[in-house]
């Protein structure tokens, strides 16, 4: 298993490109950062100095959509940055949620997903496409970025496991990640691809502690994040065709007010249940940790992505490297000494 971090924007610079240099120095392959530009910074310019900071990690976003910007843009933006960064750039991209609903927009179809990403990979990689009827080219690209698409509905899943090099996975509850990628699995077979040709994330919080109740309350934030996207499902599927772990946990859910997303102390997070959190989360002592991190590797979990959004970034980020990625799995560079 491979470990990835991302980042909240609405750090400081400086914070930003520490933590992400630390993590690289504790041996973590992926570095990602959200992309909400009216909720925090732009991610982009923040990108170009984490790639600036770095030599190995991979770095990109976690996630966009292909409606904020328009597709050509964020191909130019990546081809740039695989320039600055030596090709080390990943696009995360999904359907959308933050940054479309604090606009009071809708997040876009599966089908206009899939279109963008075919674009994408034509103009990052130098090659013309036909965009509204007339020609465009990004002639300097080279070396089109790999593409993970985050989702949770079969639709989404499917397309993923057709098209994707990555699919994104915003929760860490091994039997809902194997449910998902039954989705994924289906696509795969479809297009004739191998199991292996694609990477599996999750991606949740994780606090170490031996103080489960407090680890918690660090993290409840998240279903809470996750609980957006379950109500678009139900909006759109029928109860039978989700799984009741997943659905149910929201008929309490009162709203979700974006201007405090992502936030500890958030009253988004006062309807998610002690059991929610467990199941989506990683937390508690590090033992408990790595064998749940053993069962999302045998769900089909090739990278675990840390959200690094709980306070105490810095600390925990260490610990998370030293009691936990150890006992795991593959690891890149030695953990440094005092």
């Amino acid at each position: 298993m491979q470990f990835g971090f991302t980042l909240k924007p609405d750090l400081s610079v400086e914070r930003i490109l520490g933590l992400t240099r630390q993590a690289e120095k504790l041996g973590f392959q992926y570095g990602w950062i959200f992309d909400s530009h009216i909720l925090w910074k732009d991610p982009y310019p923040l990108l170009a100095l984490m790639a600036a900071n770095t030599r190995a990690l991979h770095l990109g976003t976690c996630v966009t959509n292909p409606a904020v910007r328009d597709i050509t843009v964020t191909a130019s933006l990546y081809a740039t940055l695989n320039v600055i960064s030596g090709g080390r750039m990943e696009l995360g991209i999904g359907r959308g949620d933050s940054s479309r609903r604090v606009l009071g927009k809708k997040p876009v179809t599966s089908s206009h997903l899939e279109e963008a990403i075919s674009a994408f990979r034509s103009l990052t990689a130098g090659g013309e496409i036909q965009y509204e009827g007339q020609p465009a080219q990004i002639t300097w690209a080279q070396g089109s970025p790999p593409v993970w698409i985050a989702g949770y509905g079969p639709k989404v899943l499917t397309l993923a496991g057709r098209i994707a090099d990555g699919i994104i996975l915003q929760f860490a509850d091994p039997d809902l990640i194997s449910w998902c990628l039954g989705f994924v699995w289906q696509g795969a077979k479809e297009a004739g691809r191998k199991r292996a040709e694609i990477q599996i994330m999750a991606a949740a919080p994780a606090w170490v502690s031996d103080d489960v109740k407090a680890a918690r309350e660090r993290v409840r934030w998240f279903p809470a994040l996750v609980s957006n996207h379950v109500v678009d499902l139900i909006a759109r599927y029928k109860p039978e065709e989700l799984p009741a772990a997943l659905v149910s946990y929201v008929r309490n859910r009162a709203g979700y007010d974006y201007r405090h997303h992502c936030e500890v102390e958030s009253d988004n997070k006062q309807f998610v249940s002690d059991e929610v959190v467990d199941r989506f989360c990683l937390l508690g002592p590090a033992s408990r940790q790595i064998e749940k991190l053993h069962a999302l590797a045998a769900a089909g979990v090739t990278q675990f992505n840390l959200y690094l959004m709980s306070g105490e970034e810095d600390s925990q980020l260490e610990a998370f490297a030293r009691e936990v990625v150890p006992k795991v799995g593959h690891h890149t560079a030695a953990l440094p000494q005092g």
